[in-house]
């Protein structure tokens, strides 16, 4: 172990993160900012880009400003990014075609379900692991390429970079000297052959993407350039630890046996559980590149549950049920049960084990009794039984038993949702002390590349 500190960025869906974490794997401070979310139709999601690189230089100016940190001080600069939310942008000016298209939008329903009529599903699946839906890259990247005017000829010419959120930060943090991204986003875009590890040319040819747009893909623990950037107050110092969110928790989790799981509680929730090799599942279930490291890669299966807290987030923004969650989970507690409402939480489609992109929300059961509390409470159990149904599913999946959920997120501070979710399973959940895990994995990733830890 060797003194200095490690400067996280979790760039997640709702906002960026930046933290100060020592050489014990503490969190020495914390800065955090939302960015906007910008709902252009029914389904769609975006995000701008240029306001998020701008939200991670604020955060990270400040935490310097205010612990007075040194060059010398920085080990490494590492990143955690919300991952499937992918963006085009011009390689000269760095400036975006078009705003980044969040994971959670679905907009390419019809076009997935026409990948999935002429039969593509299974050759996309054995190569990447994934299913044809909105939720994974490639097809809001084509989205992209087919509907704005210009980009494709400008695409064709060699003028344009692609890239999920980890690329974007990288190309603008070294000044537009590393296009690159970690295998763990790279296996999230449909685009990657989790087996060879590399770039597939008949799915690039069958999304209809120029492989000169692509950024080159490293470990999770590779070195990946420096910041160069003048919009920082500090530069010079390397960037390694650059791994998607979900994956990043599951290494801060220390799942490194086969069969431990955990779930990640954000705006939605992935339900990760350790497999070290890819396996072959059906029903629902994506396999998942877990972390490159040593240039060895290792693999997870995953269920994604897209909406969960963006659940608690609606009732409290749009419908001002309660002015805060622990006003909410109070609100649940009160109640002896839910009074028969049920909500059903799929604002943007459903996941595993369903993936229907088009079904929509909807609150069933009320009478003329039902009050706010009834349906905050039905609101909190939609999540523990979407976690219910992706463990059921793991356990016929992998043929054995989760015994244990490791959580984190910000939801595992409501002890109401955690107890719920653990009679639901009947199992031990196991509520981190530290919400921040998936900033810890790669802030652990990135001090194993600079050799801050030996092991």
């Amino acid at each position: 172990m060797r003194d200095g500190y490690l400067l996280t960025v979790d760039q997640s869906t709702s906002g960026t993160k930046a933290f100060l974490i020592d050489s014990r794997g503490e969190i020495v401070e914390k800065r955090s900012i939302s960015h906007m979310q910008i709902y252009p139709q029914s389904g769609w999601v975006e995000h701008d880009p240029l306001e998020l690189y701008h939200n991670v230089k604020e955060v990270i100016n400040e935490i310097i400003q205010v612990k007075q940190v040194k060059q010398s001080d920085v080990r490494a600069m590492t990143i955690t990014n919300q991952r499937e939310t992918v963006l085009i942008w011009d390689k000269l000016t760095g400036e975006p075609v078009y705003h980044a298209i969040v994971w959670q939008c679905r907009r390419t329903s019809s076009l997935c379900a026409s990948y999935k009529e002429q039969g593509f599903e299974a050759m996309v699946h054995s190569k990447t692991g994934l299913t044809i839906d909105p939720y994974f890259s490639a097809t809001k990247i084509k989205w992209v390429l087919d509907h704005v005017p210009g980009v494709r000829e400008r695409a064709g010419k060699g003028e344009l970079k692609v890239g999920t959120i980890d690329s974007w930060l990288l190309w603008k943090l070294t000044n537009g000297d590393v296009h690159a991204t970690d295998v763990t986003n790279a296996s999230r875009t449909l685009l990657y052959n989790i087996h060879t590890c590399e770039w597939d040319d008949e799915l690039l040819e069958l999304f209809g993407i120029p492989a000169s747009m692509l950024p080159e893909v490293r470990s999770s623990d590779a070195h990946y350039g420096e910041v160069a950037s003048e919009d920082f107050l500090l530069t010079g110092f390397p960037i390694s630890g650059v791994i998607g969110d979900s994956q990043s928790a599951l290494f801060a989790q220390k799942c490194f046996e086969t069969g431990m799981a955990k779930a990640t509680f954000g705006t939605g929730t992935s339900i990760m559980v350790y497999s070290g090799l890819p396996l072959e599942v059906e029903k629902g279930l994506v396999t998942s590149v877990a972390w490159g490291r040593n240039n060895q890669v290792e693999y997870a299966l995953e269920g994604i549950i897209h909406t969960t807290g963006d659940v608690m987030r609606w009732m409290k923004d749009e419908l001002t049920l309660f002015n805060d969650f622990k006003e909410a989970e109070m609100m649940a507690e009160r109640l002896d049960d839910n009074g028969g409402v049920y909500l059903i939480p799929s604002f943007v489609g459903l996941g595993a084990p369903y993936w229907s992109p088009e079904t929509r929300a909807g609150i069933t059961g009320m009478g003329r009794n039902t009050n706010k509390a009834h349906i905050v409470r039905a609101g909190f159990e939609s999540i523990a039984y979407q976690v219910k149904d992706v463990i059921q599913l793991i356990n016929e999946e992998t043929n054995r038993e989760v015994n244990e959920l490791r959580v984190d997120g910000g939801a595992t501070s409501n002890r109401f949702l955690m107890q719920f979710i653990a009679d639901m399973l009947d199992i031990k959940v196991i509520v981190s002390q530290i919400a921040e895990l998936s900033a810890l994995g790669s802030a652990y990733l990135g001090g194993l590349g600079v050799n801050v830890w030996s092991s």
